[in-house]
C-alpha cells in the first residue's frame, strides 16, 4: 500500500482568513479529485505569515475559529494538514492541525518560538509541549512547525512517539544561502532519527519579507528525493511506500538550485510583484536617472509587473550629463516602458529664488543638492498620487547604511526594491539580468556612479570605494563586529571609524525610509533596530 501526498506551496494574503480558507478548500477538493490522500500546507496558512498584531485582535481570532468550522464542514475524502493560530487554555498557540472528514483529528502546538532577527513570536504565542502523531494510509505521521526542526528534541519526541514520517510546516523567509542551509539541517535530522521529513514552506512577498517556497522531501537516509519550485506557488506530489519511504519517479537527478545572483534577483522580483499586487496598486513609477541603481530597479519592476504597468520618469537638471539621459531612454526603449521627461530646472530655480533671503551670504553646499532631490521627489509623488501607481525608490543598502540619500527626496516613495542590496551586488545583479537579455546599456554599468547634483560629481567624492565600503558595512552591520575588530583585519582605521559614525548617525533617516525586500541575514528595518538617540 502507498500513500499519495501533496505539498501545497501556497501564497496566502495575510489577514484574509476567509479568502485563505476558500483557497484551502479549493485545493483540498482538487487534490482529492486527483487521488491525493494527504494534503500538507504551510505554517499559519489560514492567516498568512506573519500576521503580527492582528493576532492581538479578538475579532481576528474569531474569524479563524469561524474558518476552522467551515473547513471541517466542507472538506471530505482527504486529510488536510495546515497551520493556524489557536486560542486555548493558557493563551494563543501556533498550531498545525489535521482535518479528516469533518473532524479535527489532531493538533500540535509549536514548541520553539523564534524571537530573533525578523521573528517575534513570543510576543503573541505560548510554546507547546510534546509530540503529536496521527495515522494515515497505515503510516504514522508526526507534526512539527518551522523553528521546531532547528532544535533536536521535537524531532526526537516525534520519533519516540512512533512517527515514521515527520511533517514540518514552515513560513521560513528567504535570505542568501538559506535554501542550502535548510536542506542540510533537515537531512541531518532525518538521518539521526530514521524519519522521512516533508518540509512544506510558504511562498510569496509580505512587506519586507519574501518566502521562497523551495519545499522538499528527505528520506530516512538524509537524501533529498523531491523539490518544489522556487519563488512560485505550486504543488509537489509524491508517494510514500508501506514503510513511509518516498518513492522516486524515474532516475533523473534532482535539478540543482540556481546560483546566488539569479536567486536574489528572483526574490526581488517576487517581493515587488506581491507588494504591488497585494496592496492594490495600479502599477509602479520610478525616477530613471541613467545610473546603475535606477536601471536595476526598472528591470526588476518590469520583470515583476510587466512593461505596461511601469512608468519611468526622467528629471534632468543643469548637472545631468547627456549620456545619462541617453542611457535612460535607451533602457526604457529596450524594456518597452513608457517615459516622461520633466526637467527640474524651473522648480529648482523657484526654490532658490524663494530661499535667496535665507541663503544670502552663505556658500553653496549640500543644501542645494538636497533641494534638487526633493524637487524630483515632489514630481514623482504627484505622478504616483494621480496615477495610482506606487513610487519605487532606487536607493541601495550601501547608501542607506551611511545616509547617502535625501529625506523627502530620493527616499520619498512607497517601496524600496533594492534597499537591502549592497552596491557591489547591484552591479552583479545588473550583469546577471543582462545575461538573460541586454536590457541595461553597458555604459550604465561601466561608468562611475554619480548623484549628478553638482558639477563633475561622483559618489567616491563623498564615500570610500564601494568594494571597501561594502566589506566594512557587512562586518559592522551584518556581523556586528566592532570598529576595533574590523581594523584588526587590516581595514584602514580612519575609514572604518568614519563609516561606523555614518551608520550610527543616520539611523533617523532609515526609520523614515519605505519598506524594501529583505535578501540578507541582517536588513535594516525588521532585523536591525537601533535607537536613534544613543550614547553607545
Amino acid at each position: 500500500m502507498s500513500c499519495r501526498i501533496e505539498i501545497l506551496q501556497m501564497n496566502p494574503l495575510v489577514g484574509d482568513v476567509a479568502g485563505n480558507a476558500e483557497r484551502l478548500i479549493a485545493a483540498a477538493r482538487r487534490a482529492h479529485a486527483s487521488g491525493i490522500d494527504l494534503l500538507v500546507c504551510p505554517e499559519l496558512a489560514l492567516t498568512g505569515y506573519p500576521p503580527e498584531d492582528l493576532l492581538l485582535r479578538p475579532e481576528f481570532i474569531a474569524r479563524v475559529e469561524t474558518a476552522l468550522e467551515r473547513l471541517q464542514s466542507e472538506i471530505r475524502g482527504i486529510t488536510l494538514v495546515f497551520g493556524y493560530p489557536r486560542a486555548s487554555v493558557g493563551g494563543l498557540f501556533n498550531v498545525a492541525g489535521v482535518i479528516r472528514d469533518g473532524t479535527l483529528i489532531a493538533e500540535y502546538a509549536k514548541q520553539h518560538l523564534p524571537n530573533y532577527s525578523v521573528f517575534d513570536e513570543k510576543r503573541y504565542f505560548q510554546p507547546g509541549t510534546g509530540a503529536t502523531v496521527f495515522e494515515q494510509c497505515g503510516l504514522r505521521f508526526g507534526l512539527s512547525v518551522c523553528e521546531d526542526i532547528w532544535w533536536e528534541e521535537p524531532t526526537r519526541e516525534a520519533a519516540e512517539a512512533g512517527a515514521q514520517v515527520l511533517l514540518n510546516l514552515n513560513a521560513s523567509p528567504f535570505h542568501g544561502g538559506k535554501i542550502a542551509e535548510r536542506e542540510a539541517l533537515v537531512a541531518r535530522r532525518a538521518r539521526a532519527h530514521g524519519l522521512t521529513i516533508l518540509y512544506a514552506n510558504l511562498v510569496g512577498g509580505q512587506d519586507e519579507l519574501v518566502f521562497d517556497g523551495a519545499s522538499f522531501v528527505v528520506d530516512p537516509d538524509g537524501r533529498i528525493t523531491h523539490r518544489a519550485g522556487l519563488f512560485t506557488e505550486t504543488t509537489l506530489a509524491l508517494k510514500l511506500d508501506a514503510d513511509g519511504v518516498p518513492v522516486r519517479a524515474g532516475t533523473e537527478p534532482l535539478t540543482d538550485w540556481p546560483g546566488e545572483e539569479e536567486t536574489i534577483y528572483e526574490a526581488l522580483v517576487l517581493g515587488v510583484r506581491d507588494y504591488v499586487r497585494k496592496n492594490g496598486f495600479e502599477g509602479a513609477v520610478l525616477g530613471l536617472s541613467g545610473g546603475i541603481d535606477s536601471a536595476l530597479t526598472l528591470a526588476i519592476a518590469v520583470d515583476a509587473l510587466g512593461a505596461d504597468r511601469v512608468e519611468a520618469v526622467l528629471m534632468p537638471s543643469r548637472y545631468t550629463a547627456d549620456m545619462s539621459n541617453e542611457d535612460a531612454l535607451e533602457q526604457a526603449r529596450r524594456l518597452g516602458v513608457s517615459t516622461r521627461v520633466i526637467p527640474i530646472e524651473p522648480a529648482f530655480h523657484a526654490f532658490l529664488d524663494m530661499l535667496e533671503p535665507v541663503f544670502a551670504g552663505q556658500p553653496v553646499d549640500v543644501t542645494e543638492e538636497n533641494i534638487q532631490a526633493r524637487c524630483r521627489g515632489i514630481i514623482l509623488m504627484a505622478i504616483s498620487n494621480k496615477s495610482g501607481r506606487i513610487l519605487l525608490t532606487t536607493g541601495n543598502k550601501s547608501e542607506m547604511a551611511v545616509g547617502y540619500a535625501t529625506l523627502y527626496g530620493d527616499m520619498a516613495g512607497g517601496f524600496a526594491p533594492i534597499k537591502d542590496v549592497p552596491k557591489m551586488l547591484v552591479y552583479r545583479l545588473a550583469r546577471y539580468r543582462n545575461g538573460r537579455s541586454p536590457v541595461i546599456p553597458e555604459r550604465v554599468i561601466e561608468r562611475a556612479p554619480s548623484a549628478e547634483l553638482r558639477p563633475d560629481q561622483t559618489d567616491q567624492d563623498s564615500l570610500p570605494p564601494y568594494d571597501l565600503l561594502d566589506a566594512i558595512l557587512k562586518r559592522y552591520i551584518e556581523d556586528d563586529e566592532s570598529v576595533e575588530d574590523i581594523v584588526a583585519q587590516g581595514y584602514p582605521a580612519d575609514v572604518v571609524r568614519r563609516v561606523a559614525r555614518l551608520v550610527d548617525r543616520n539611523e533617523y533617516k532609515r526609520r523614515q525610509a519605505p519598506p524594501g525586500v529583505r535578501i540578507s541575514r541582517r536588513a535594516f528595518g525588521r532585523d536591525r533596530r537601533y535607537p536613534i538617540t544613543s550614547g553607545f
